[in-house]
């Protein structure tokens, strides 16, 4: 463990923590008399005492249209002078989402990074080889950070250049591999192609996009290594809001700093441990932008519970999806991750997948393209175990190898919509 005394505390003790960080929260917010401390006021609170966890699911929420009707700088807590970096989102939803870092924050940052790494086996002298994007984004940065604050040695390759990130990865033998999990399945790909082994690689961390279960076994076998998933985003901090560790059996969310909620997402209404909610978060110790229960739109479970790795932080699971990407096909709800499940659980077809929205008529039609693994269709079979597991009618096309799009830089692409014109894939009709 990178902070063996925060990681591994008392759950009394870490409530007592978040209470007293809490308390500082709401009077800071309160008195920087922004959108959130005016929330706070019209709620009836009037100093931090008034608050208590078991309380925290009276206050109001803060949602990403926050940030967007206060963008750049409306919801800072701290003067502009002492912003020290701005990060966000790619806006590839047609508006960027700010965030700022004062220096503190920044540190913050780092410190979860390492807690990520140490999570991995990571340690000093550790070579953590790092695919992540820089940049605005925040996966190449909060890594790279970590991996120093660690005491690693960080390789800063960011997405792209397949060829040359197999020839660093195997002359200065990395042991950490940190990337999305579509360019992990791409670089694990390339390296059988090259001919090349990574005997040197023991754990990856993998984020930014779900992912499930059955690509998590698709690129542990082409590649040497435990995949683990990591969880974060720009609002919250970035990466290292939680991170599996070896035991790969749910995400620790670092708690001291990152005060987490599972709501029902029509409601808000707070679901019990070990149901799918949205996940919602407090964070009590950011200076620039603090957040107070911030709805993320991520779907998850929560499970308190001490692991055999000796954290006593709650654990997460894998994100199911984004509650605003869930598809609805002939009053079907599903996530592009459950397909994803299906398609990699049969062993009919390769690791790359994309499923069309074929919205030229009024009742649309989902299309999933995929690659056969053999020369027999596969199609009828995974038709019918769409249909059997999810409830799902889709139409199945089975492609040629290569067809798919590859990864090379940033988050794989899992959906795109059909609105008129050619078909995005090749053979699709």
């Amino acid at each position: 463990m990178f902070d063996p005394k925060a990681e591994a505390m008392s759950r009394d003790e870490r409530a007592a923590l978040q209470r007293h960080r809490l308390w500082g929260l709401v009077d800071r917010l309160l008195a920087a008399d922004g959108v959130q401390g005016r929330r706070l006021k019209e709620a009836g609170v009037k100093g931090g005492a008034d608050v208590t966890l078991a309380g925290l699911h009276d206050l109001p929420f803060t949602t990403k249209q926050d940030l967007w009707d206060h963008y750049p700088f409306g919801m800072l807590a701290v003067p502009r002078e002492q912003v020290a970096a701005v990060h966000g989102s790619s806006g590839t939803r047609g508006r960027p989402t700010l965030v700022a870092y004062t220096r503190a924050d920044l540190d913050l940052w780092a410190a979860m990074c390492a807690r990520s790494l140490s999570c991995a086996g990571a340690g000093p002298g550790s070579v953590v080889h790092n695919a992540y994007g820089y940049g605005l984004f925040t996966g190449g940065m909060g890594v790279h950070q970590g991996a120093v604050a660690l005491g690693a040695t960080v390789v800063p390759m960011s997405g792209g250049m397949t060829d040359r990130q197999i020839r660093l990865l195997s002359d200065l033998r990395a042991d950490i591999l940190t990337c999305t999990p579509a360019y992990a399945l791409r670089l694990g790909e390339a390296a059988a192609e090259a001919g090349v082994e990574l005997p040197s690689l023991r754990a990856g961390i993998f984020g930014a996009e779900p992912w499930s279960e059955e690509l998590r076994a698709a690129i542990e076998r082409v590649l040497p290594l435990k995949a683990l998933d990591i969880y974060g985003l720009s609002e919250v901090i970035g990466p290292g809001v939680a991170t599996e560790c070896l035991e790969q059996s749910g995400l620790h969310v670092n708690e001291d700093h990152f005060i987490v909620e599972a709501v029902d997402p029509a409601t808000g209404a707070p679901v019990p441990d070990g149901h799918p909610g949205e996940l919602v978060f407090t964070t009590p110790t950011k200076q620039a932008l603090p957040l107070l229960r911030y709805r993320t739109g991520d779907i998850a479970s929560l499970t308190p519970g001490d692991c055999p790795c000796g954290r006593t932080l709650v654990r997460m699971s894998k994100i199911t999806g984004r509650a605003d990407d869930m598809l609805v096909i002939r009053g079907v709800n599903v996530y592009p991750s459950e397909v994803e499940r299906v398609l990699l659980a049969s062993g009919l077809v390769h690791p790359h997948y994309q499923l069309v929205v074929d919205a030229r008529r009024p009742a649309l039609r989902l299309l999933v393209a995929c690659e056969a693994l053999t020369g027999t269709d596969p199609a009828p079979r995974l038709t019918a175990a769409l249909q059997a597991e999810l409830g799902l009618h889709a139409d199945v096309a089975a492609l040629p190898a290569g067809t798919v799009p590859r990864v090379e830089v940033g988050k794989a692409v899992r959906v795109v919509r059909w609105e008129s014109g050619p078909p995005p894939l090749p053979g699709l009709d």
